[in-house]
């Protein structure tokens, strides 16, 4: 029996910099208050149109199936592979991080022969890390373009290739891409890809957004055994958010209320002056971590500007910095996953979260937590972070 009737639920205010979910901003959360609908309501059927035709845009594709799926990155994951994958199908998976590792579990529930290829965590994949599988038949070649376990960043250029020697569809995860810098399946030659709406796009999470080439649709529709998952089929669902308008399950109205005004967001701001805006405060939060002494495991040249992974001192407990930072100053950071767990901090600039004032708090912040625990900065990052700006004015 309920002893008492607990109060409406107020969270407080706080600065989300961790490895998701991002700041929303107030147009996005007014949104989800919108009057709900039925999911065959016309209203809303053409709210579904714009929020596909806005998707392609942003993936950089003329895919027609094209949909955000109900579930967050993770169902998107589920979904790519259990509508590609039969029983003894084999899989390559890039592995440099957790999510690739995610990849391969959930290939092999599907039944398939996962054929891992590793690399150090933090290190990205180039074409000829596969040189030892290329040649070598297979169903799929699937990458982590953005590893959200490390902050590496790998360029899909050449991957096409390497798809094609093994006669295998490239599939990439791209929850910590989409939105943050371009994706561009079709000048990649991306047969599948799924993301996240609660990383760059800044939007609460709850919807996964999906895109299949043709190609991947033709193995799709050739399937000799059923999708293994009802609720990820894509036989069906495809059917209900494309011309047929086919019932499957009822679609999370408000969440796609929210999504379609997100992608607006980051249409009228311009994609190329969004990614912009990602790489410029991501190189003054660089240039501010360093100049404070901290070391950062993933090189130059790998690094995303939206999530930048720090290793903690010796001697620092990495936990203790992300709760003095939460608690006195509202700040949230992710901690370490894997084999970075306990070593690192993982401090993201996602979407809304992407901003000055975010960098310049994260500095100050953790400056002031750091030196709580006995660490000194070896100098002022809040300063190096103003010079990157005053660089680019």
């Amino acid at each position: 029996m309920q002893d008492r009737i607990p109060e409406p639920v107020t969270p407080s205010v706080r600065v989300l910099m961790g490895p998701g979910p991002s700041d929303v901003p107030p147009s996005v959360l007014e949104a989800l208050a919108r009057p709900t609908i039925g999911h065959l309501d016309p209203e809303f059927l053409a709210v579904m149109d714009d929020v596909r035709s806005m998707l392609r845009t942003l993936f950089g594709t003329t895919n027609a199936l094209t949909i955000p799926m109900s579930g967050t990155g993770s169902a998107g994951m589920e979904t790519c592979l259990v509508n590609l994958i039969e029983p003894g199908d084999r899989v390559v998976v890039g592995v440099n991080g957790v999510f690739g590792m995610r990849m391969v579990d959930v290939a092999r529930r599907c039944g398939a022969d996962v054929v891992p290829v590793e690399k150090a965590w933090g290190q990205p994949f180039h074409p000829d890390d596969f040189s030892g599988v290329q040649g070598s038949a297979a169903k799929l070649l699937c990458l982590v373009q953005a590893e959200t376990s490390t902050g590496a960043w790998t360029d899909l250029t050449g991957f096409r290739s390497v798809a094609d020697n093994m006669g295998a569809l490239l599939l990439v995860d791209a929850v910590t891409s989409l939105g943050g810098k371009p994706v561009d399946l079709d000048r990649h030659g991306v047969d599948a890809v799924y993301s996240g709406t609660q990383k760059c796009l800044s939007c609460p999470p709850g919807l996964a957004p999906i895109s299949f080439s043709e190609r991947a649709g033709s193995v799709l529709e050739s399937r000799k055994t059923p999708v293994q998952s009802w609720y990820l089929d894509l036989t069906m669902i495809g059917r209900y958010w494309g011309a047929e308008r086919a019932y499957h399950h009822t679609a999370p109205i408000n969440l796609v209320y929210a999504l379609h005004q997100a992608l607006r967001l980051a249409l009228l701001e311009g994609l190329d002056n969004r990614y912009a805006r990602h790489a410029l405060h991501g190189s003054a939060l660089v240039a501010g971590l360093e100049a404070m002494g901290l070391q950062l495991p993933v090189s130059a040249d790998a690094r995303m500007p939206q999530l930048t992974v720090v290793a903690a001192p010796a001697g620092v407990d990495e936990a203790s910095i992300r709760r003095r930072l939460l608690s006195t100053h509202g700040i949230e950071i992710g901690g370490g996953l894997g084999v970075f767990k306990g070593k690192v901090w993982r401090i993201g600039l996602m979407g809304a979260a992407a901003t000055r004032r975010n960098v310049t708090l994260c500095l100050s912040g953790l400056t002031q937590a750091l030196r709580a625990e006995g660490f000194a900065a070896a100098g002022d990052g809040v300063e190096a972070a103003a010079g990157v700006y005053r660089s680019q004015q």
